[in-house]
């Protein structure tokens, strides 16, 4: 086996002939819902959903979560488990679908709460956008995926996604989870 065990997490990453999936984003804090573009047909929403995203675990840039995806239009609702690592804009990630029983039976025994986000996809100027607006917090990122590093880093955005936090902590997901977990005690 070409493989490690990594220590707090327990997942067996191989690498050398089989890679490991790179996501590469960037995330703007966007001060508002876009409507203006929407009215203007510059920015068309595509999919709505509503996602339910739960940490089972975390160790420092690593972190194992599992999600809840409910089909805004459909109501057709899809489970992932997902592993991430790294830091910035291109993180490894591996990501599988998941039975809803197993789905509910990690979340009952985990018992934390769940970090809730309208997601909506659009495309903006042949380019596709996630805008996750949060339910328990006022906060607002839309995100864009690229293809390579090079990609990420030439992208010139709009003024109106906002300031880019590709790389500040504060607005992780993860520790907006862990605020969330902390307001509980």
């Amino acid at each position: 086996m070409n493989g490690w065990i990594e220590p707090g997490i327990g997942l067996t990453i191989f690498k050398g002939e089989q890679r490991v999936p790179l996501e590469i984003e960037r995330k703007f804090l966007l001060p508002e819902f876009p409507a203006t573009q929407v009215k203007e047909g510059k920015l068309r929403i595509v999919k709505e959903q509503l996602i339910e995203q739960t940490y089972l675990a975390l160790y420092e840039d690593q972190e194992l979560r599992v999600r809840k995806i409910t089909d805004a239009a459909s109501g057709g609702v899809e489970y992932t488990h997902t592993f991430k690592r790294g830091f910035g804009i291109a993180r490894e990630e591996v990501e599988v679908s998941i039975a809803g029983g197993l789905y509910d039976q990690m979340i009952q025994a985990h018992g934390a709460v769940p970090l809730i986000k309208k997601r909506s996809t659009a495309l903006w100027d042949g380019v596709q956008v996630e805008i996750d607006e949060y339910d328990q917090i006022q906060l607002m990122v839309l995100e864009v995926e690229f293809g390579s590093e090079e990609e990420a880093e030439s992208f010139i955005p709009p003024a109106w996604f906002g300031q880019d936090i590709s790389t500040d902590k504060e607005y992780s997901n993860k520790k907006v989870w862990r605020e969330l977990q902390s307001r509980r005690s």
